[in-house]
C-alpha cells in the first residue's frame, strides 16, 4: 500500500492538481463521458467550406451569441482571375444583404523574390471611411497555379446590440508580380445590430480554396 500511495503522491503537482502522467488508458478506460462542466477546448470548429470555382463563400449560420469571438482561417485561397483582391463584407439580415457600414485602416509589408524591392507602409487607398463596400483583405492576387492567399480574420462579439463590431485581419499573398505581401487590416462595422453572416469573395471572378470558421470561448 505504501508504494501505491507514494506513486499517487508523486503525480500530484505543487498546486494540488494531478499531473498528466497520472492518467493513462488503464486508469481511464472505463470512462464513457466527461462532466459537462469540464472544458473540452476553447477554440471550436463550427464550419468548413471549400470553394471550387465558386463566386462567393458565405457563412450564414452559426454566428450568434454562443461565442464572443469568431475566427475565419483562409487556406490556399486562390482567384480564378488574375490581378484581383480578396474581399469580405458583413450582414445583419442573415445574408440577404452584405452592406454594413465600415470604417477601417490598412497597411502592408512586401518583399519580392529578387530581393531588390521591399517596403512597409500605410495605404490610404485601401481603407474605408463609413462605406458599405467590400473591404479588401489582401493586395493584388495572381491566378498562377501556385499563387494563393493564407491568413485569418477575427470578428469580435458580433451578436452585440450595444456596440460596434470590431474586426482584425492578417493575410499573406503570393502577389501576381512575385512578391510576398503581408497585409494588416482592421476596423469596425458601424452598427449596433447583430452581425449574423459573413461573405468572402474576390473583387472579380471566382474563387478556390478552404475557409474555416471557429468560435472562441
Amino acid at each position: 500500500m505504501g508504494t501505491i500511495t507514494r506513486s499517487f503522491a508523486n503525480n500530484i503537482g505543487t498546486s494540488g492538481i494531478l499531473k498528466a502522467g497520472a492518467f493513462n488508458n488503464a486508469s481511464l478506460n472505463n470512462v464513457t463521458a466527461l462532466n459537462a462542466a469540464i472544458p473540452t477546448g476553447n477554440m471550436i470548429l463550427i464550419s468548413s467550406q471549400t470553394a471550387n470555382n465558386s463566386a462567393t463563400v458565405s457563412f450564414t449560420t452559426g454566428i450568434d451569441s454562443t461565442y464572443k469571438e469568431y475566427q475565419f482561417y483562409f487556406i490556399n485561397v486562390a482567384p480564378k482571375t488574375d490581378n484581383v483582391y480578396f474581399n469580405f463584407n458583413l450582414s445583419t439580415d442573415s445574408g440577404s444583404n452584405y452592406n454594413v457600414t465600415k470604417t477601417t485602416t490598412w497597411f502592408r509589408a512586401y518583399h519580392n523574390e529578387a530581393g531588390n524591392s521591399a517596403a512597409l507602409g500605410y495605404e490610404a487607398g485601401e481603407d474605408l471611411a463609413q462605406s458599405t463596400s467590400d473591404q479588401r483583405l489582401t493586395d493584388t492576387n495572381g491566378n498562377g497555379a501556385d499563387e494563393c492567399v493564407g491568413g485569418y480574420l477575427s470578428l469580435f462579439n458580433p451578436s452585440s446590440t450595444t456596440y460596434v463590431k470590431h474586426f482584425i485581419s492578417n493575410t499573406n499573398t503570393y502577389n501576381r508580380d512575385d512578391f510576398s505581401t503581408n497585409v494588416f487590416c482592421a476596423g469596425y462595422g458601424n452598427t449596433t445590430s447583430a452581425i449574423n453572416a459573413v461573405r468572402f469573395q474576390m473583387s472579380s471572378g471566382n474563387i478556390d480554396g478552404t475557409i474555416l470558421m471557429f468560435g472562441i470561448k
